[in-house]
């Protein structure tokens, strides 16, 4: 990230998870201004891709590193529900809770255990979050356990020079176990393109198995 944006400098620079969270924190209260500032694409192909793939009834939902719900706001209007939230940040949950459509919603690290039994929600989306400087690739081992055996898991993953291979690699790791299988990709886009425009990214849909 080019830091154009002090907030997003901030975030990008934490080199610990108490660092990320204060920088979030101190963030919350513009941070999706500043998303719709940089055009960022990624809260609307993500609800979008849900949309088509994931039936309306299908239940409970898993928002994971939802900050202050942009993504999940669109489901809801359509009627997708009950959502819970998951997020590192205090701050960005508030903003969640004030926009009042979440179900749930619970401070969890990605990258750590996460507080749920295993098999529990009946579809996970995770929004701009699993990405370098942010949580960390091992994050999806998680999401899997807590996901339905046929349910589906869909999320974004940067697709640019700056993607560390160890992203790409959870993906094939999972797949290669049996853990997971890949629904649909969409193509590469650039997903900020008046604030980091050499930023890419892909969002992709899994099925847990």
């Amino acid at each position: 990230m080019s830091g154009q944006n002090t907030h997003v400098a901030k975030s990008y620079a934490a080199k610990t998870i108490d660092e990320q969270r204060e920088a979030y924190d101190d963030w919350a209260g513009n941070y999706e201004a500043d998303l719709c500032a940089f055009g960022n694409r990624i809260p609307a192909v993500v609800p979008t891709l849900f949309a088509r793939l994931v039936e309306i009834g299908t239940a409970p939902i898993l928002d994971a590193g939802c900050g202050g719900g942009i993504q999940a706001e669109p489901l809801n209007l359509m009627g997708y529900g009950p959502i819970t939230g998951i997020d590192l940040s205090d701050g960005m949950l508030e903003i969640a809770r004030s926009k009042g459509f979440y179900a749930e919603l619970r401070q969890m690290t990605l990258g750590e255990h996460l507080d749920f039994p295993d098999d529990h929600f009946a579809a996970t989306l995770s929004s701009g979050c699993i990405t370098p400087g942010h949580a960390p690739a091992h994050s999806f081992d998680e999401l899997v356990r807590i996901t339905r055996p046929g349910a589906l898991i869909i999320f974004s993953m940067r697709d640019d020079a700056a993607q560390e291979p160890e992203y790409p690699a959870a993906l094939k790791r999972l797949s290669d176990a049996g853990a997971w299988s890949e629904v649909f990709s969409t193509p590469s886009f650039q997903s900020m393109p008046y604030g980091e425009p050499d930023v890419s990214h892909r969002v992709h849909a899994y099925r847990v198995t």
